[in-house]
């Protein structure tokens, strides 16, 4: 089984299904840092994807990929079985300005010019909760939902396609993270596939002996401050955390194929005013539950920023943001680290990251640095399972 990951990022989705045994072909990925992460360690490190001669082992913008190697495409087509991603989430989501102008909403029509070259067997597509929600115009008129947009278009050509809200959390990833999941084939029905990926849930978590809900400290309790650090190796100025004994069937799972005596990637601590840590410390104690703080709430402070929320340590993670101050640590006052988040998404922990860790401003709809590339990422452990999945669709008998 063989599939191009478009719109790959650092390389999450492609983790899962190379772990469940499909084969990539190549990657189309445009941001220059998301793209090293996942060269680093699918291309270098596990050569898991062929790449083909024709096309330059490179960062691409799909439209340029499409303008400069149209023939070409249009001559795999039968190569390749599948087309698994979905374009950037930021103008569809909720979470964020949420604008229907934002240019990388067009990349929807990207993808299914993609699609119309390749024309792949099978369709696993990937979005926020945001994208089947129409965006508000004047009067009511015209209101555009990109999911029907996208299940539309696909019909035209033939596809059976399925679509559902699922939430990952009941995926075995320590996350309440909802996604927009879609399946599309020619060959049957394609409510098939979610079924095998309901089915197949509990006894691939088993046999890996995890749990179904993963709370925060079960996932990260191995990464606390407390246990000691060392001077960050890719940072001058920064301390970079070490990991204590193993305590969760989780942690041994995320570090299993470490060396002994590993320092963790990305565990660098952020430098916090003391006035910054005091506002943490004020609001970890607000309450034993985990909610969202708002400036103005009782108890907030001098908070500034439009909310924020600490964590607990028996709760569930709710959906990681590109902003790593929208989440305060269940019992050190900081933010977590991009190894942290890592985690939370599922990344195992010799999985590496690569490019600068944060960044701000205007630059937010350029970079993709470390926090944002495992924020925006389908998580590995969830992607091995939509693997695991296709492969059951395609064994089925008719």
């Amino acid at each position: 089984m063989k599939y191009i990951d478009v719109f790959a990022g650092c390389g999450g989705l492609s983790l899962g299904l190379h772990k469940a045994g499909l084969q990539g072909i190549f990657a189309v990925e445009k941001n220059a840092d998301a793209f090293s992460t996942l060269k680093f360690n699918l291309i270098d490190n596990s050569h898991h994807f062929e790449w083909p001669n024709e096309i330059e082992l490179k960062n691409w913008d799909i439209n340029e990929l499409i303008k400069k190697h149209r023939h070409f495409l249009e001559k795999i087509k039968d190569e390749a079985d599948i087309v698994v991603g979905g374009p950037p989430c930021q103008g569809f989501s909720l979470a964020g300005l949420r604008n229907k102008d934002d240019i990388r909403n067009t990349l929807v029509d990207s993808y299914i010019e993609f699609i119309d070259l390749i024309e792949p067997k099978f369709l696993f597509f990937e979005n926020v909760y945001g994208f089947t929600i129409a965006f508000q115009e004047k009067n009511n008129v015209g209101k555009e939902v990109f999911s029907e947009k996208l299940i539309y278009e696909l019909k035209k050509r033939d596809y059976s396609v399925e679509a559902r809200m699922i939430d990952l959390s009941e995926y075995g990833i320590p996350q309440k993270r909802k996604r927009f999941i879609l399946f599309a084939t020619k060959s049957r029905n394609a409510n098939m596939f979610f079924e095998y990926l309901k089915q197949n849930k509990v006894p691939f978590l088993e046999k890996r002996n995890l749990e179904i809900s993963v709370t925060v400290k079960q996932a990260i309790g191995d990464l606390e401050r407390k246990n000691g650090e060392v001077e960050s190796i890719d940072t001058k100025g920064y301390m970079n955390g070490t990991y204590s004994r193993k305590k969760s069937t989780y942690q041994k799972y995320m570090r299993k194929d470490l060396k002994n005596g590993s320092i963790p990637d990305s565990h660098r601590f952020a430098k916090h005013r003391e006035t910054t840590i005091e506002l943490f410390k004020e609001l970890m104690n607000l309450s034993n539950r985990s909610f969202r703080i708002t400036p103005g709430m009782e108890g907030a402070g001098n908070l500034r920023k439009r909310g924020i929320t600490p964590l607990k340590p028996d709760s569930i993670c709710p959906t990681l943001t590109s902003i790593p101050d929208d989440l305060i640590h269940y019992s050190e006052p900081r933010i977590m680290t991009v190894r942290e988040y890592a985690r939370i998404q599922s990344f195992p922990d010799d999985f590496y990251f690569r490019g600068k860790y944060t960044t701000g401003g205007s630059m937010r709809k350029k970079d993709v640095p470390r926090y944002t590339q495992v924020a925006n990422a389908v998580p590995p452990l969830f992607a091995e399972q939509v693997g695991y999945a296709i492969n059951g669709f395609l064994g089925a008998k008719e």
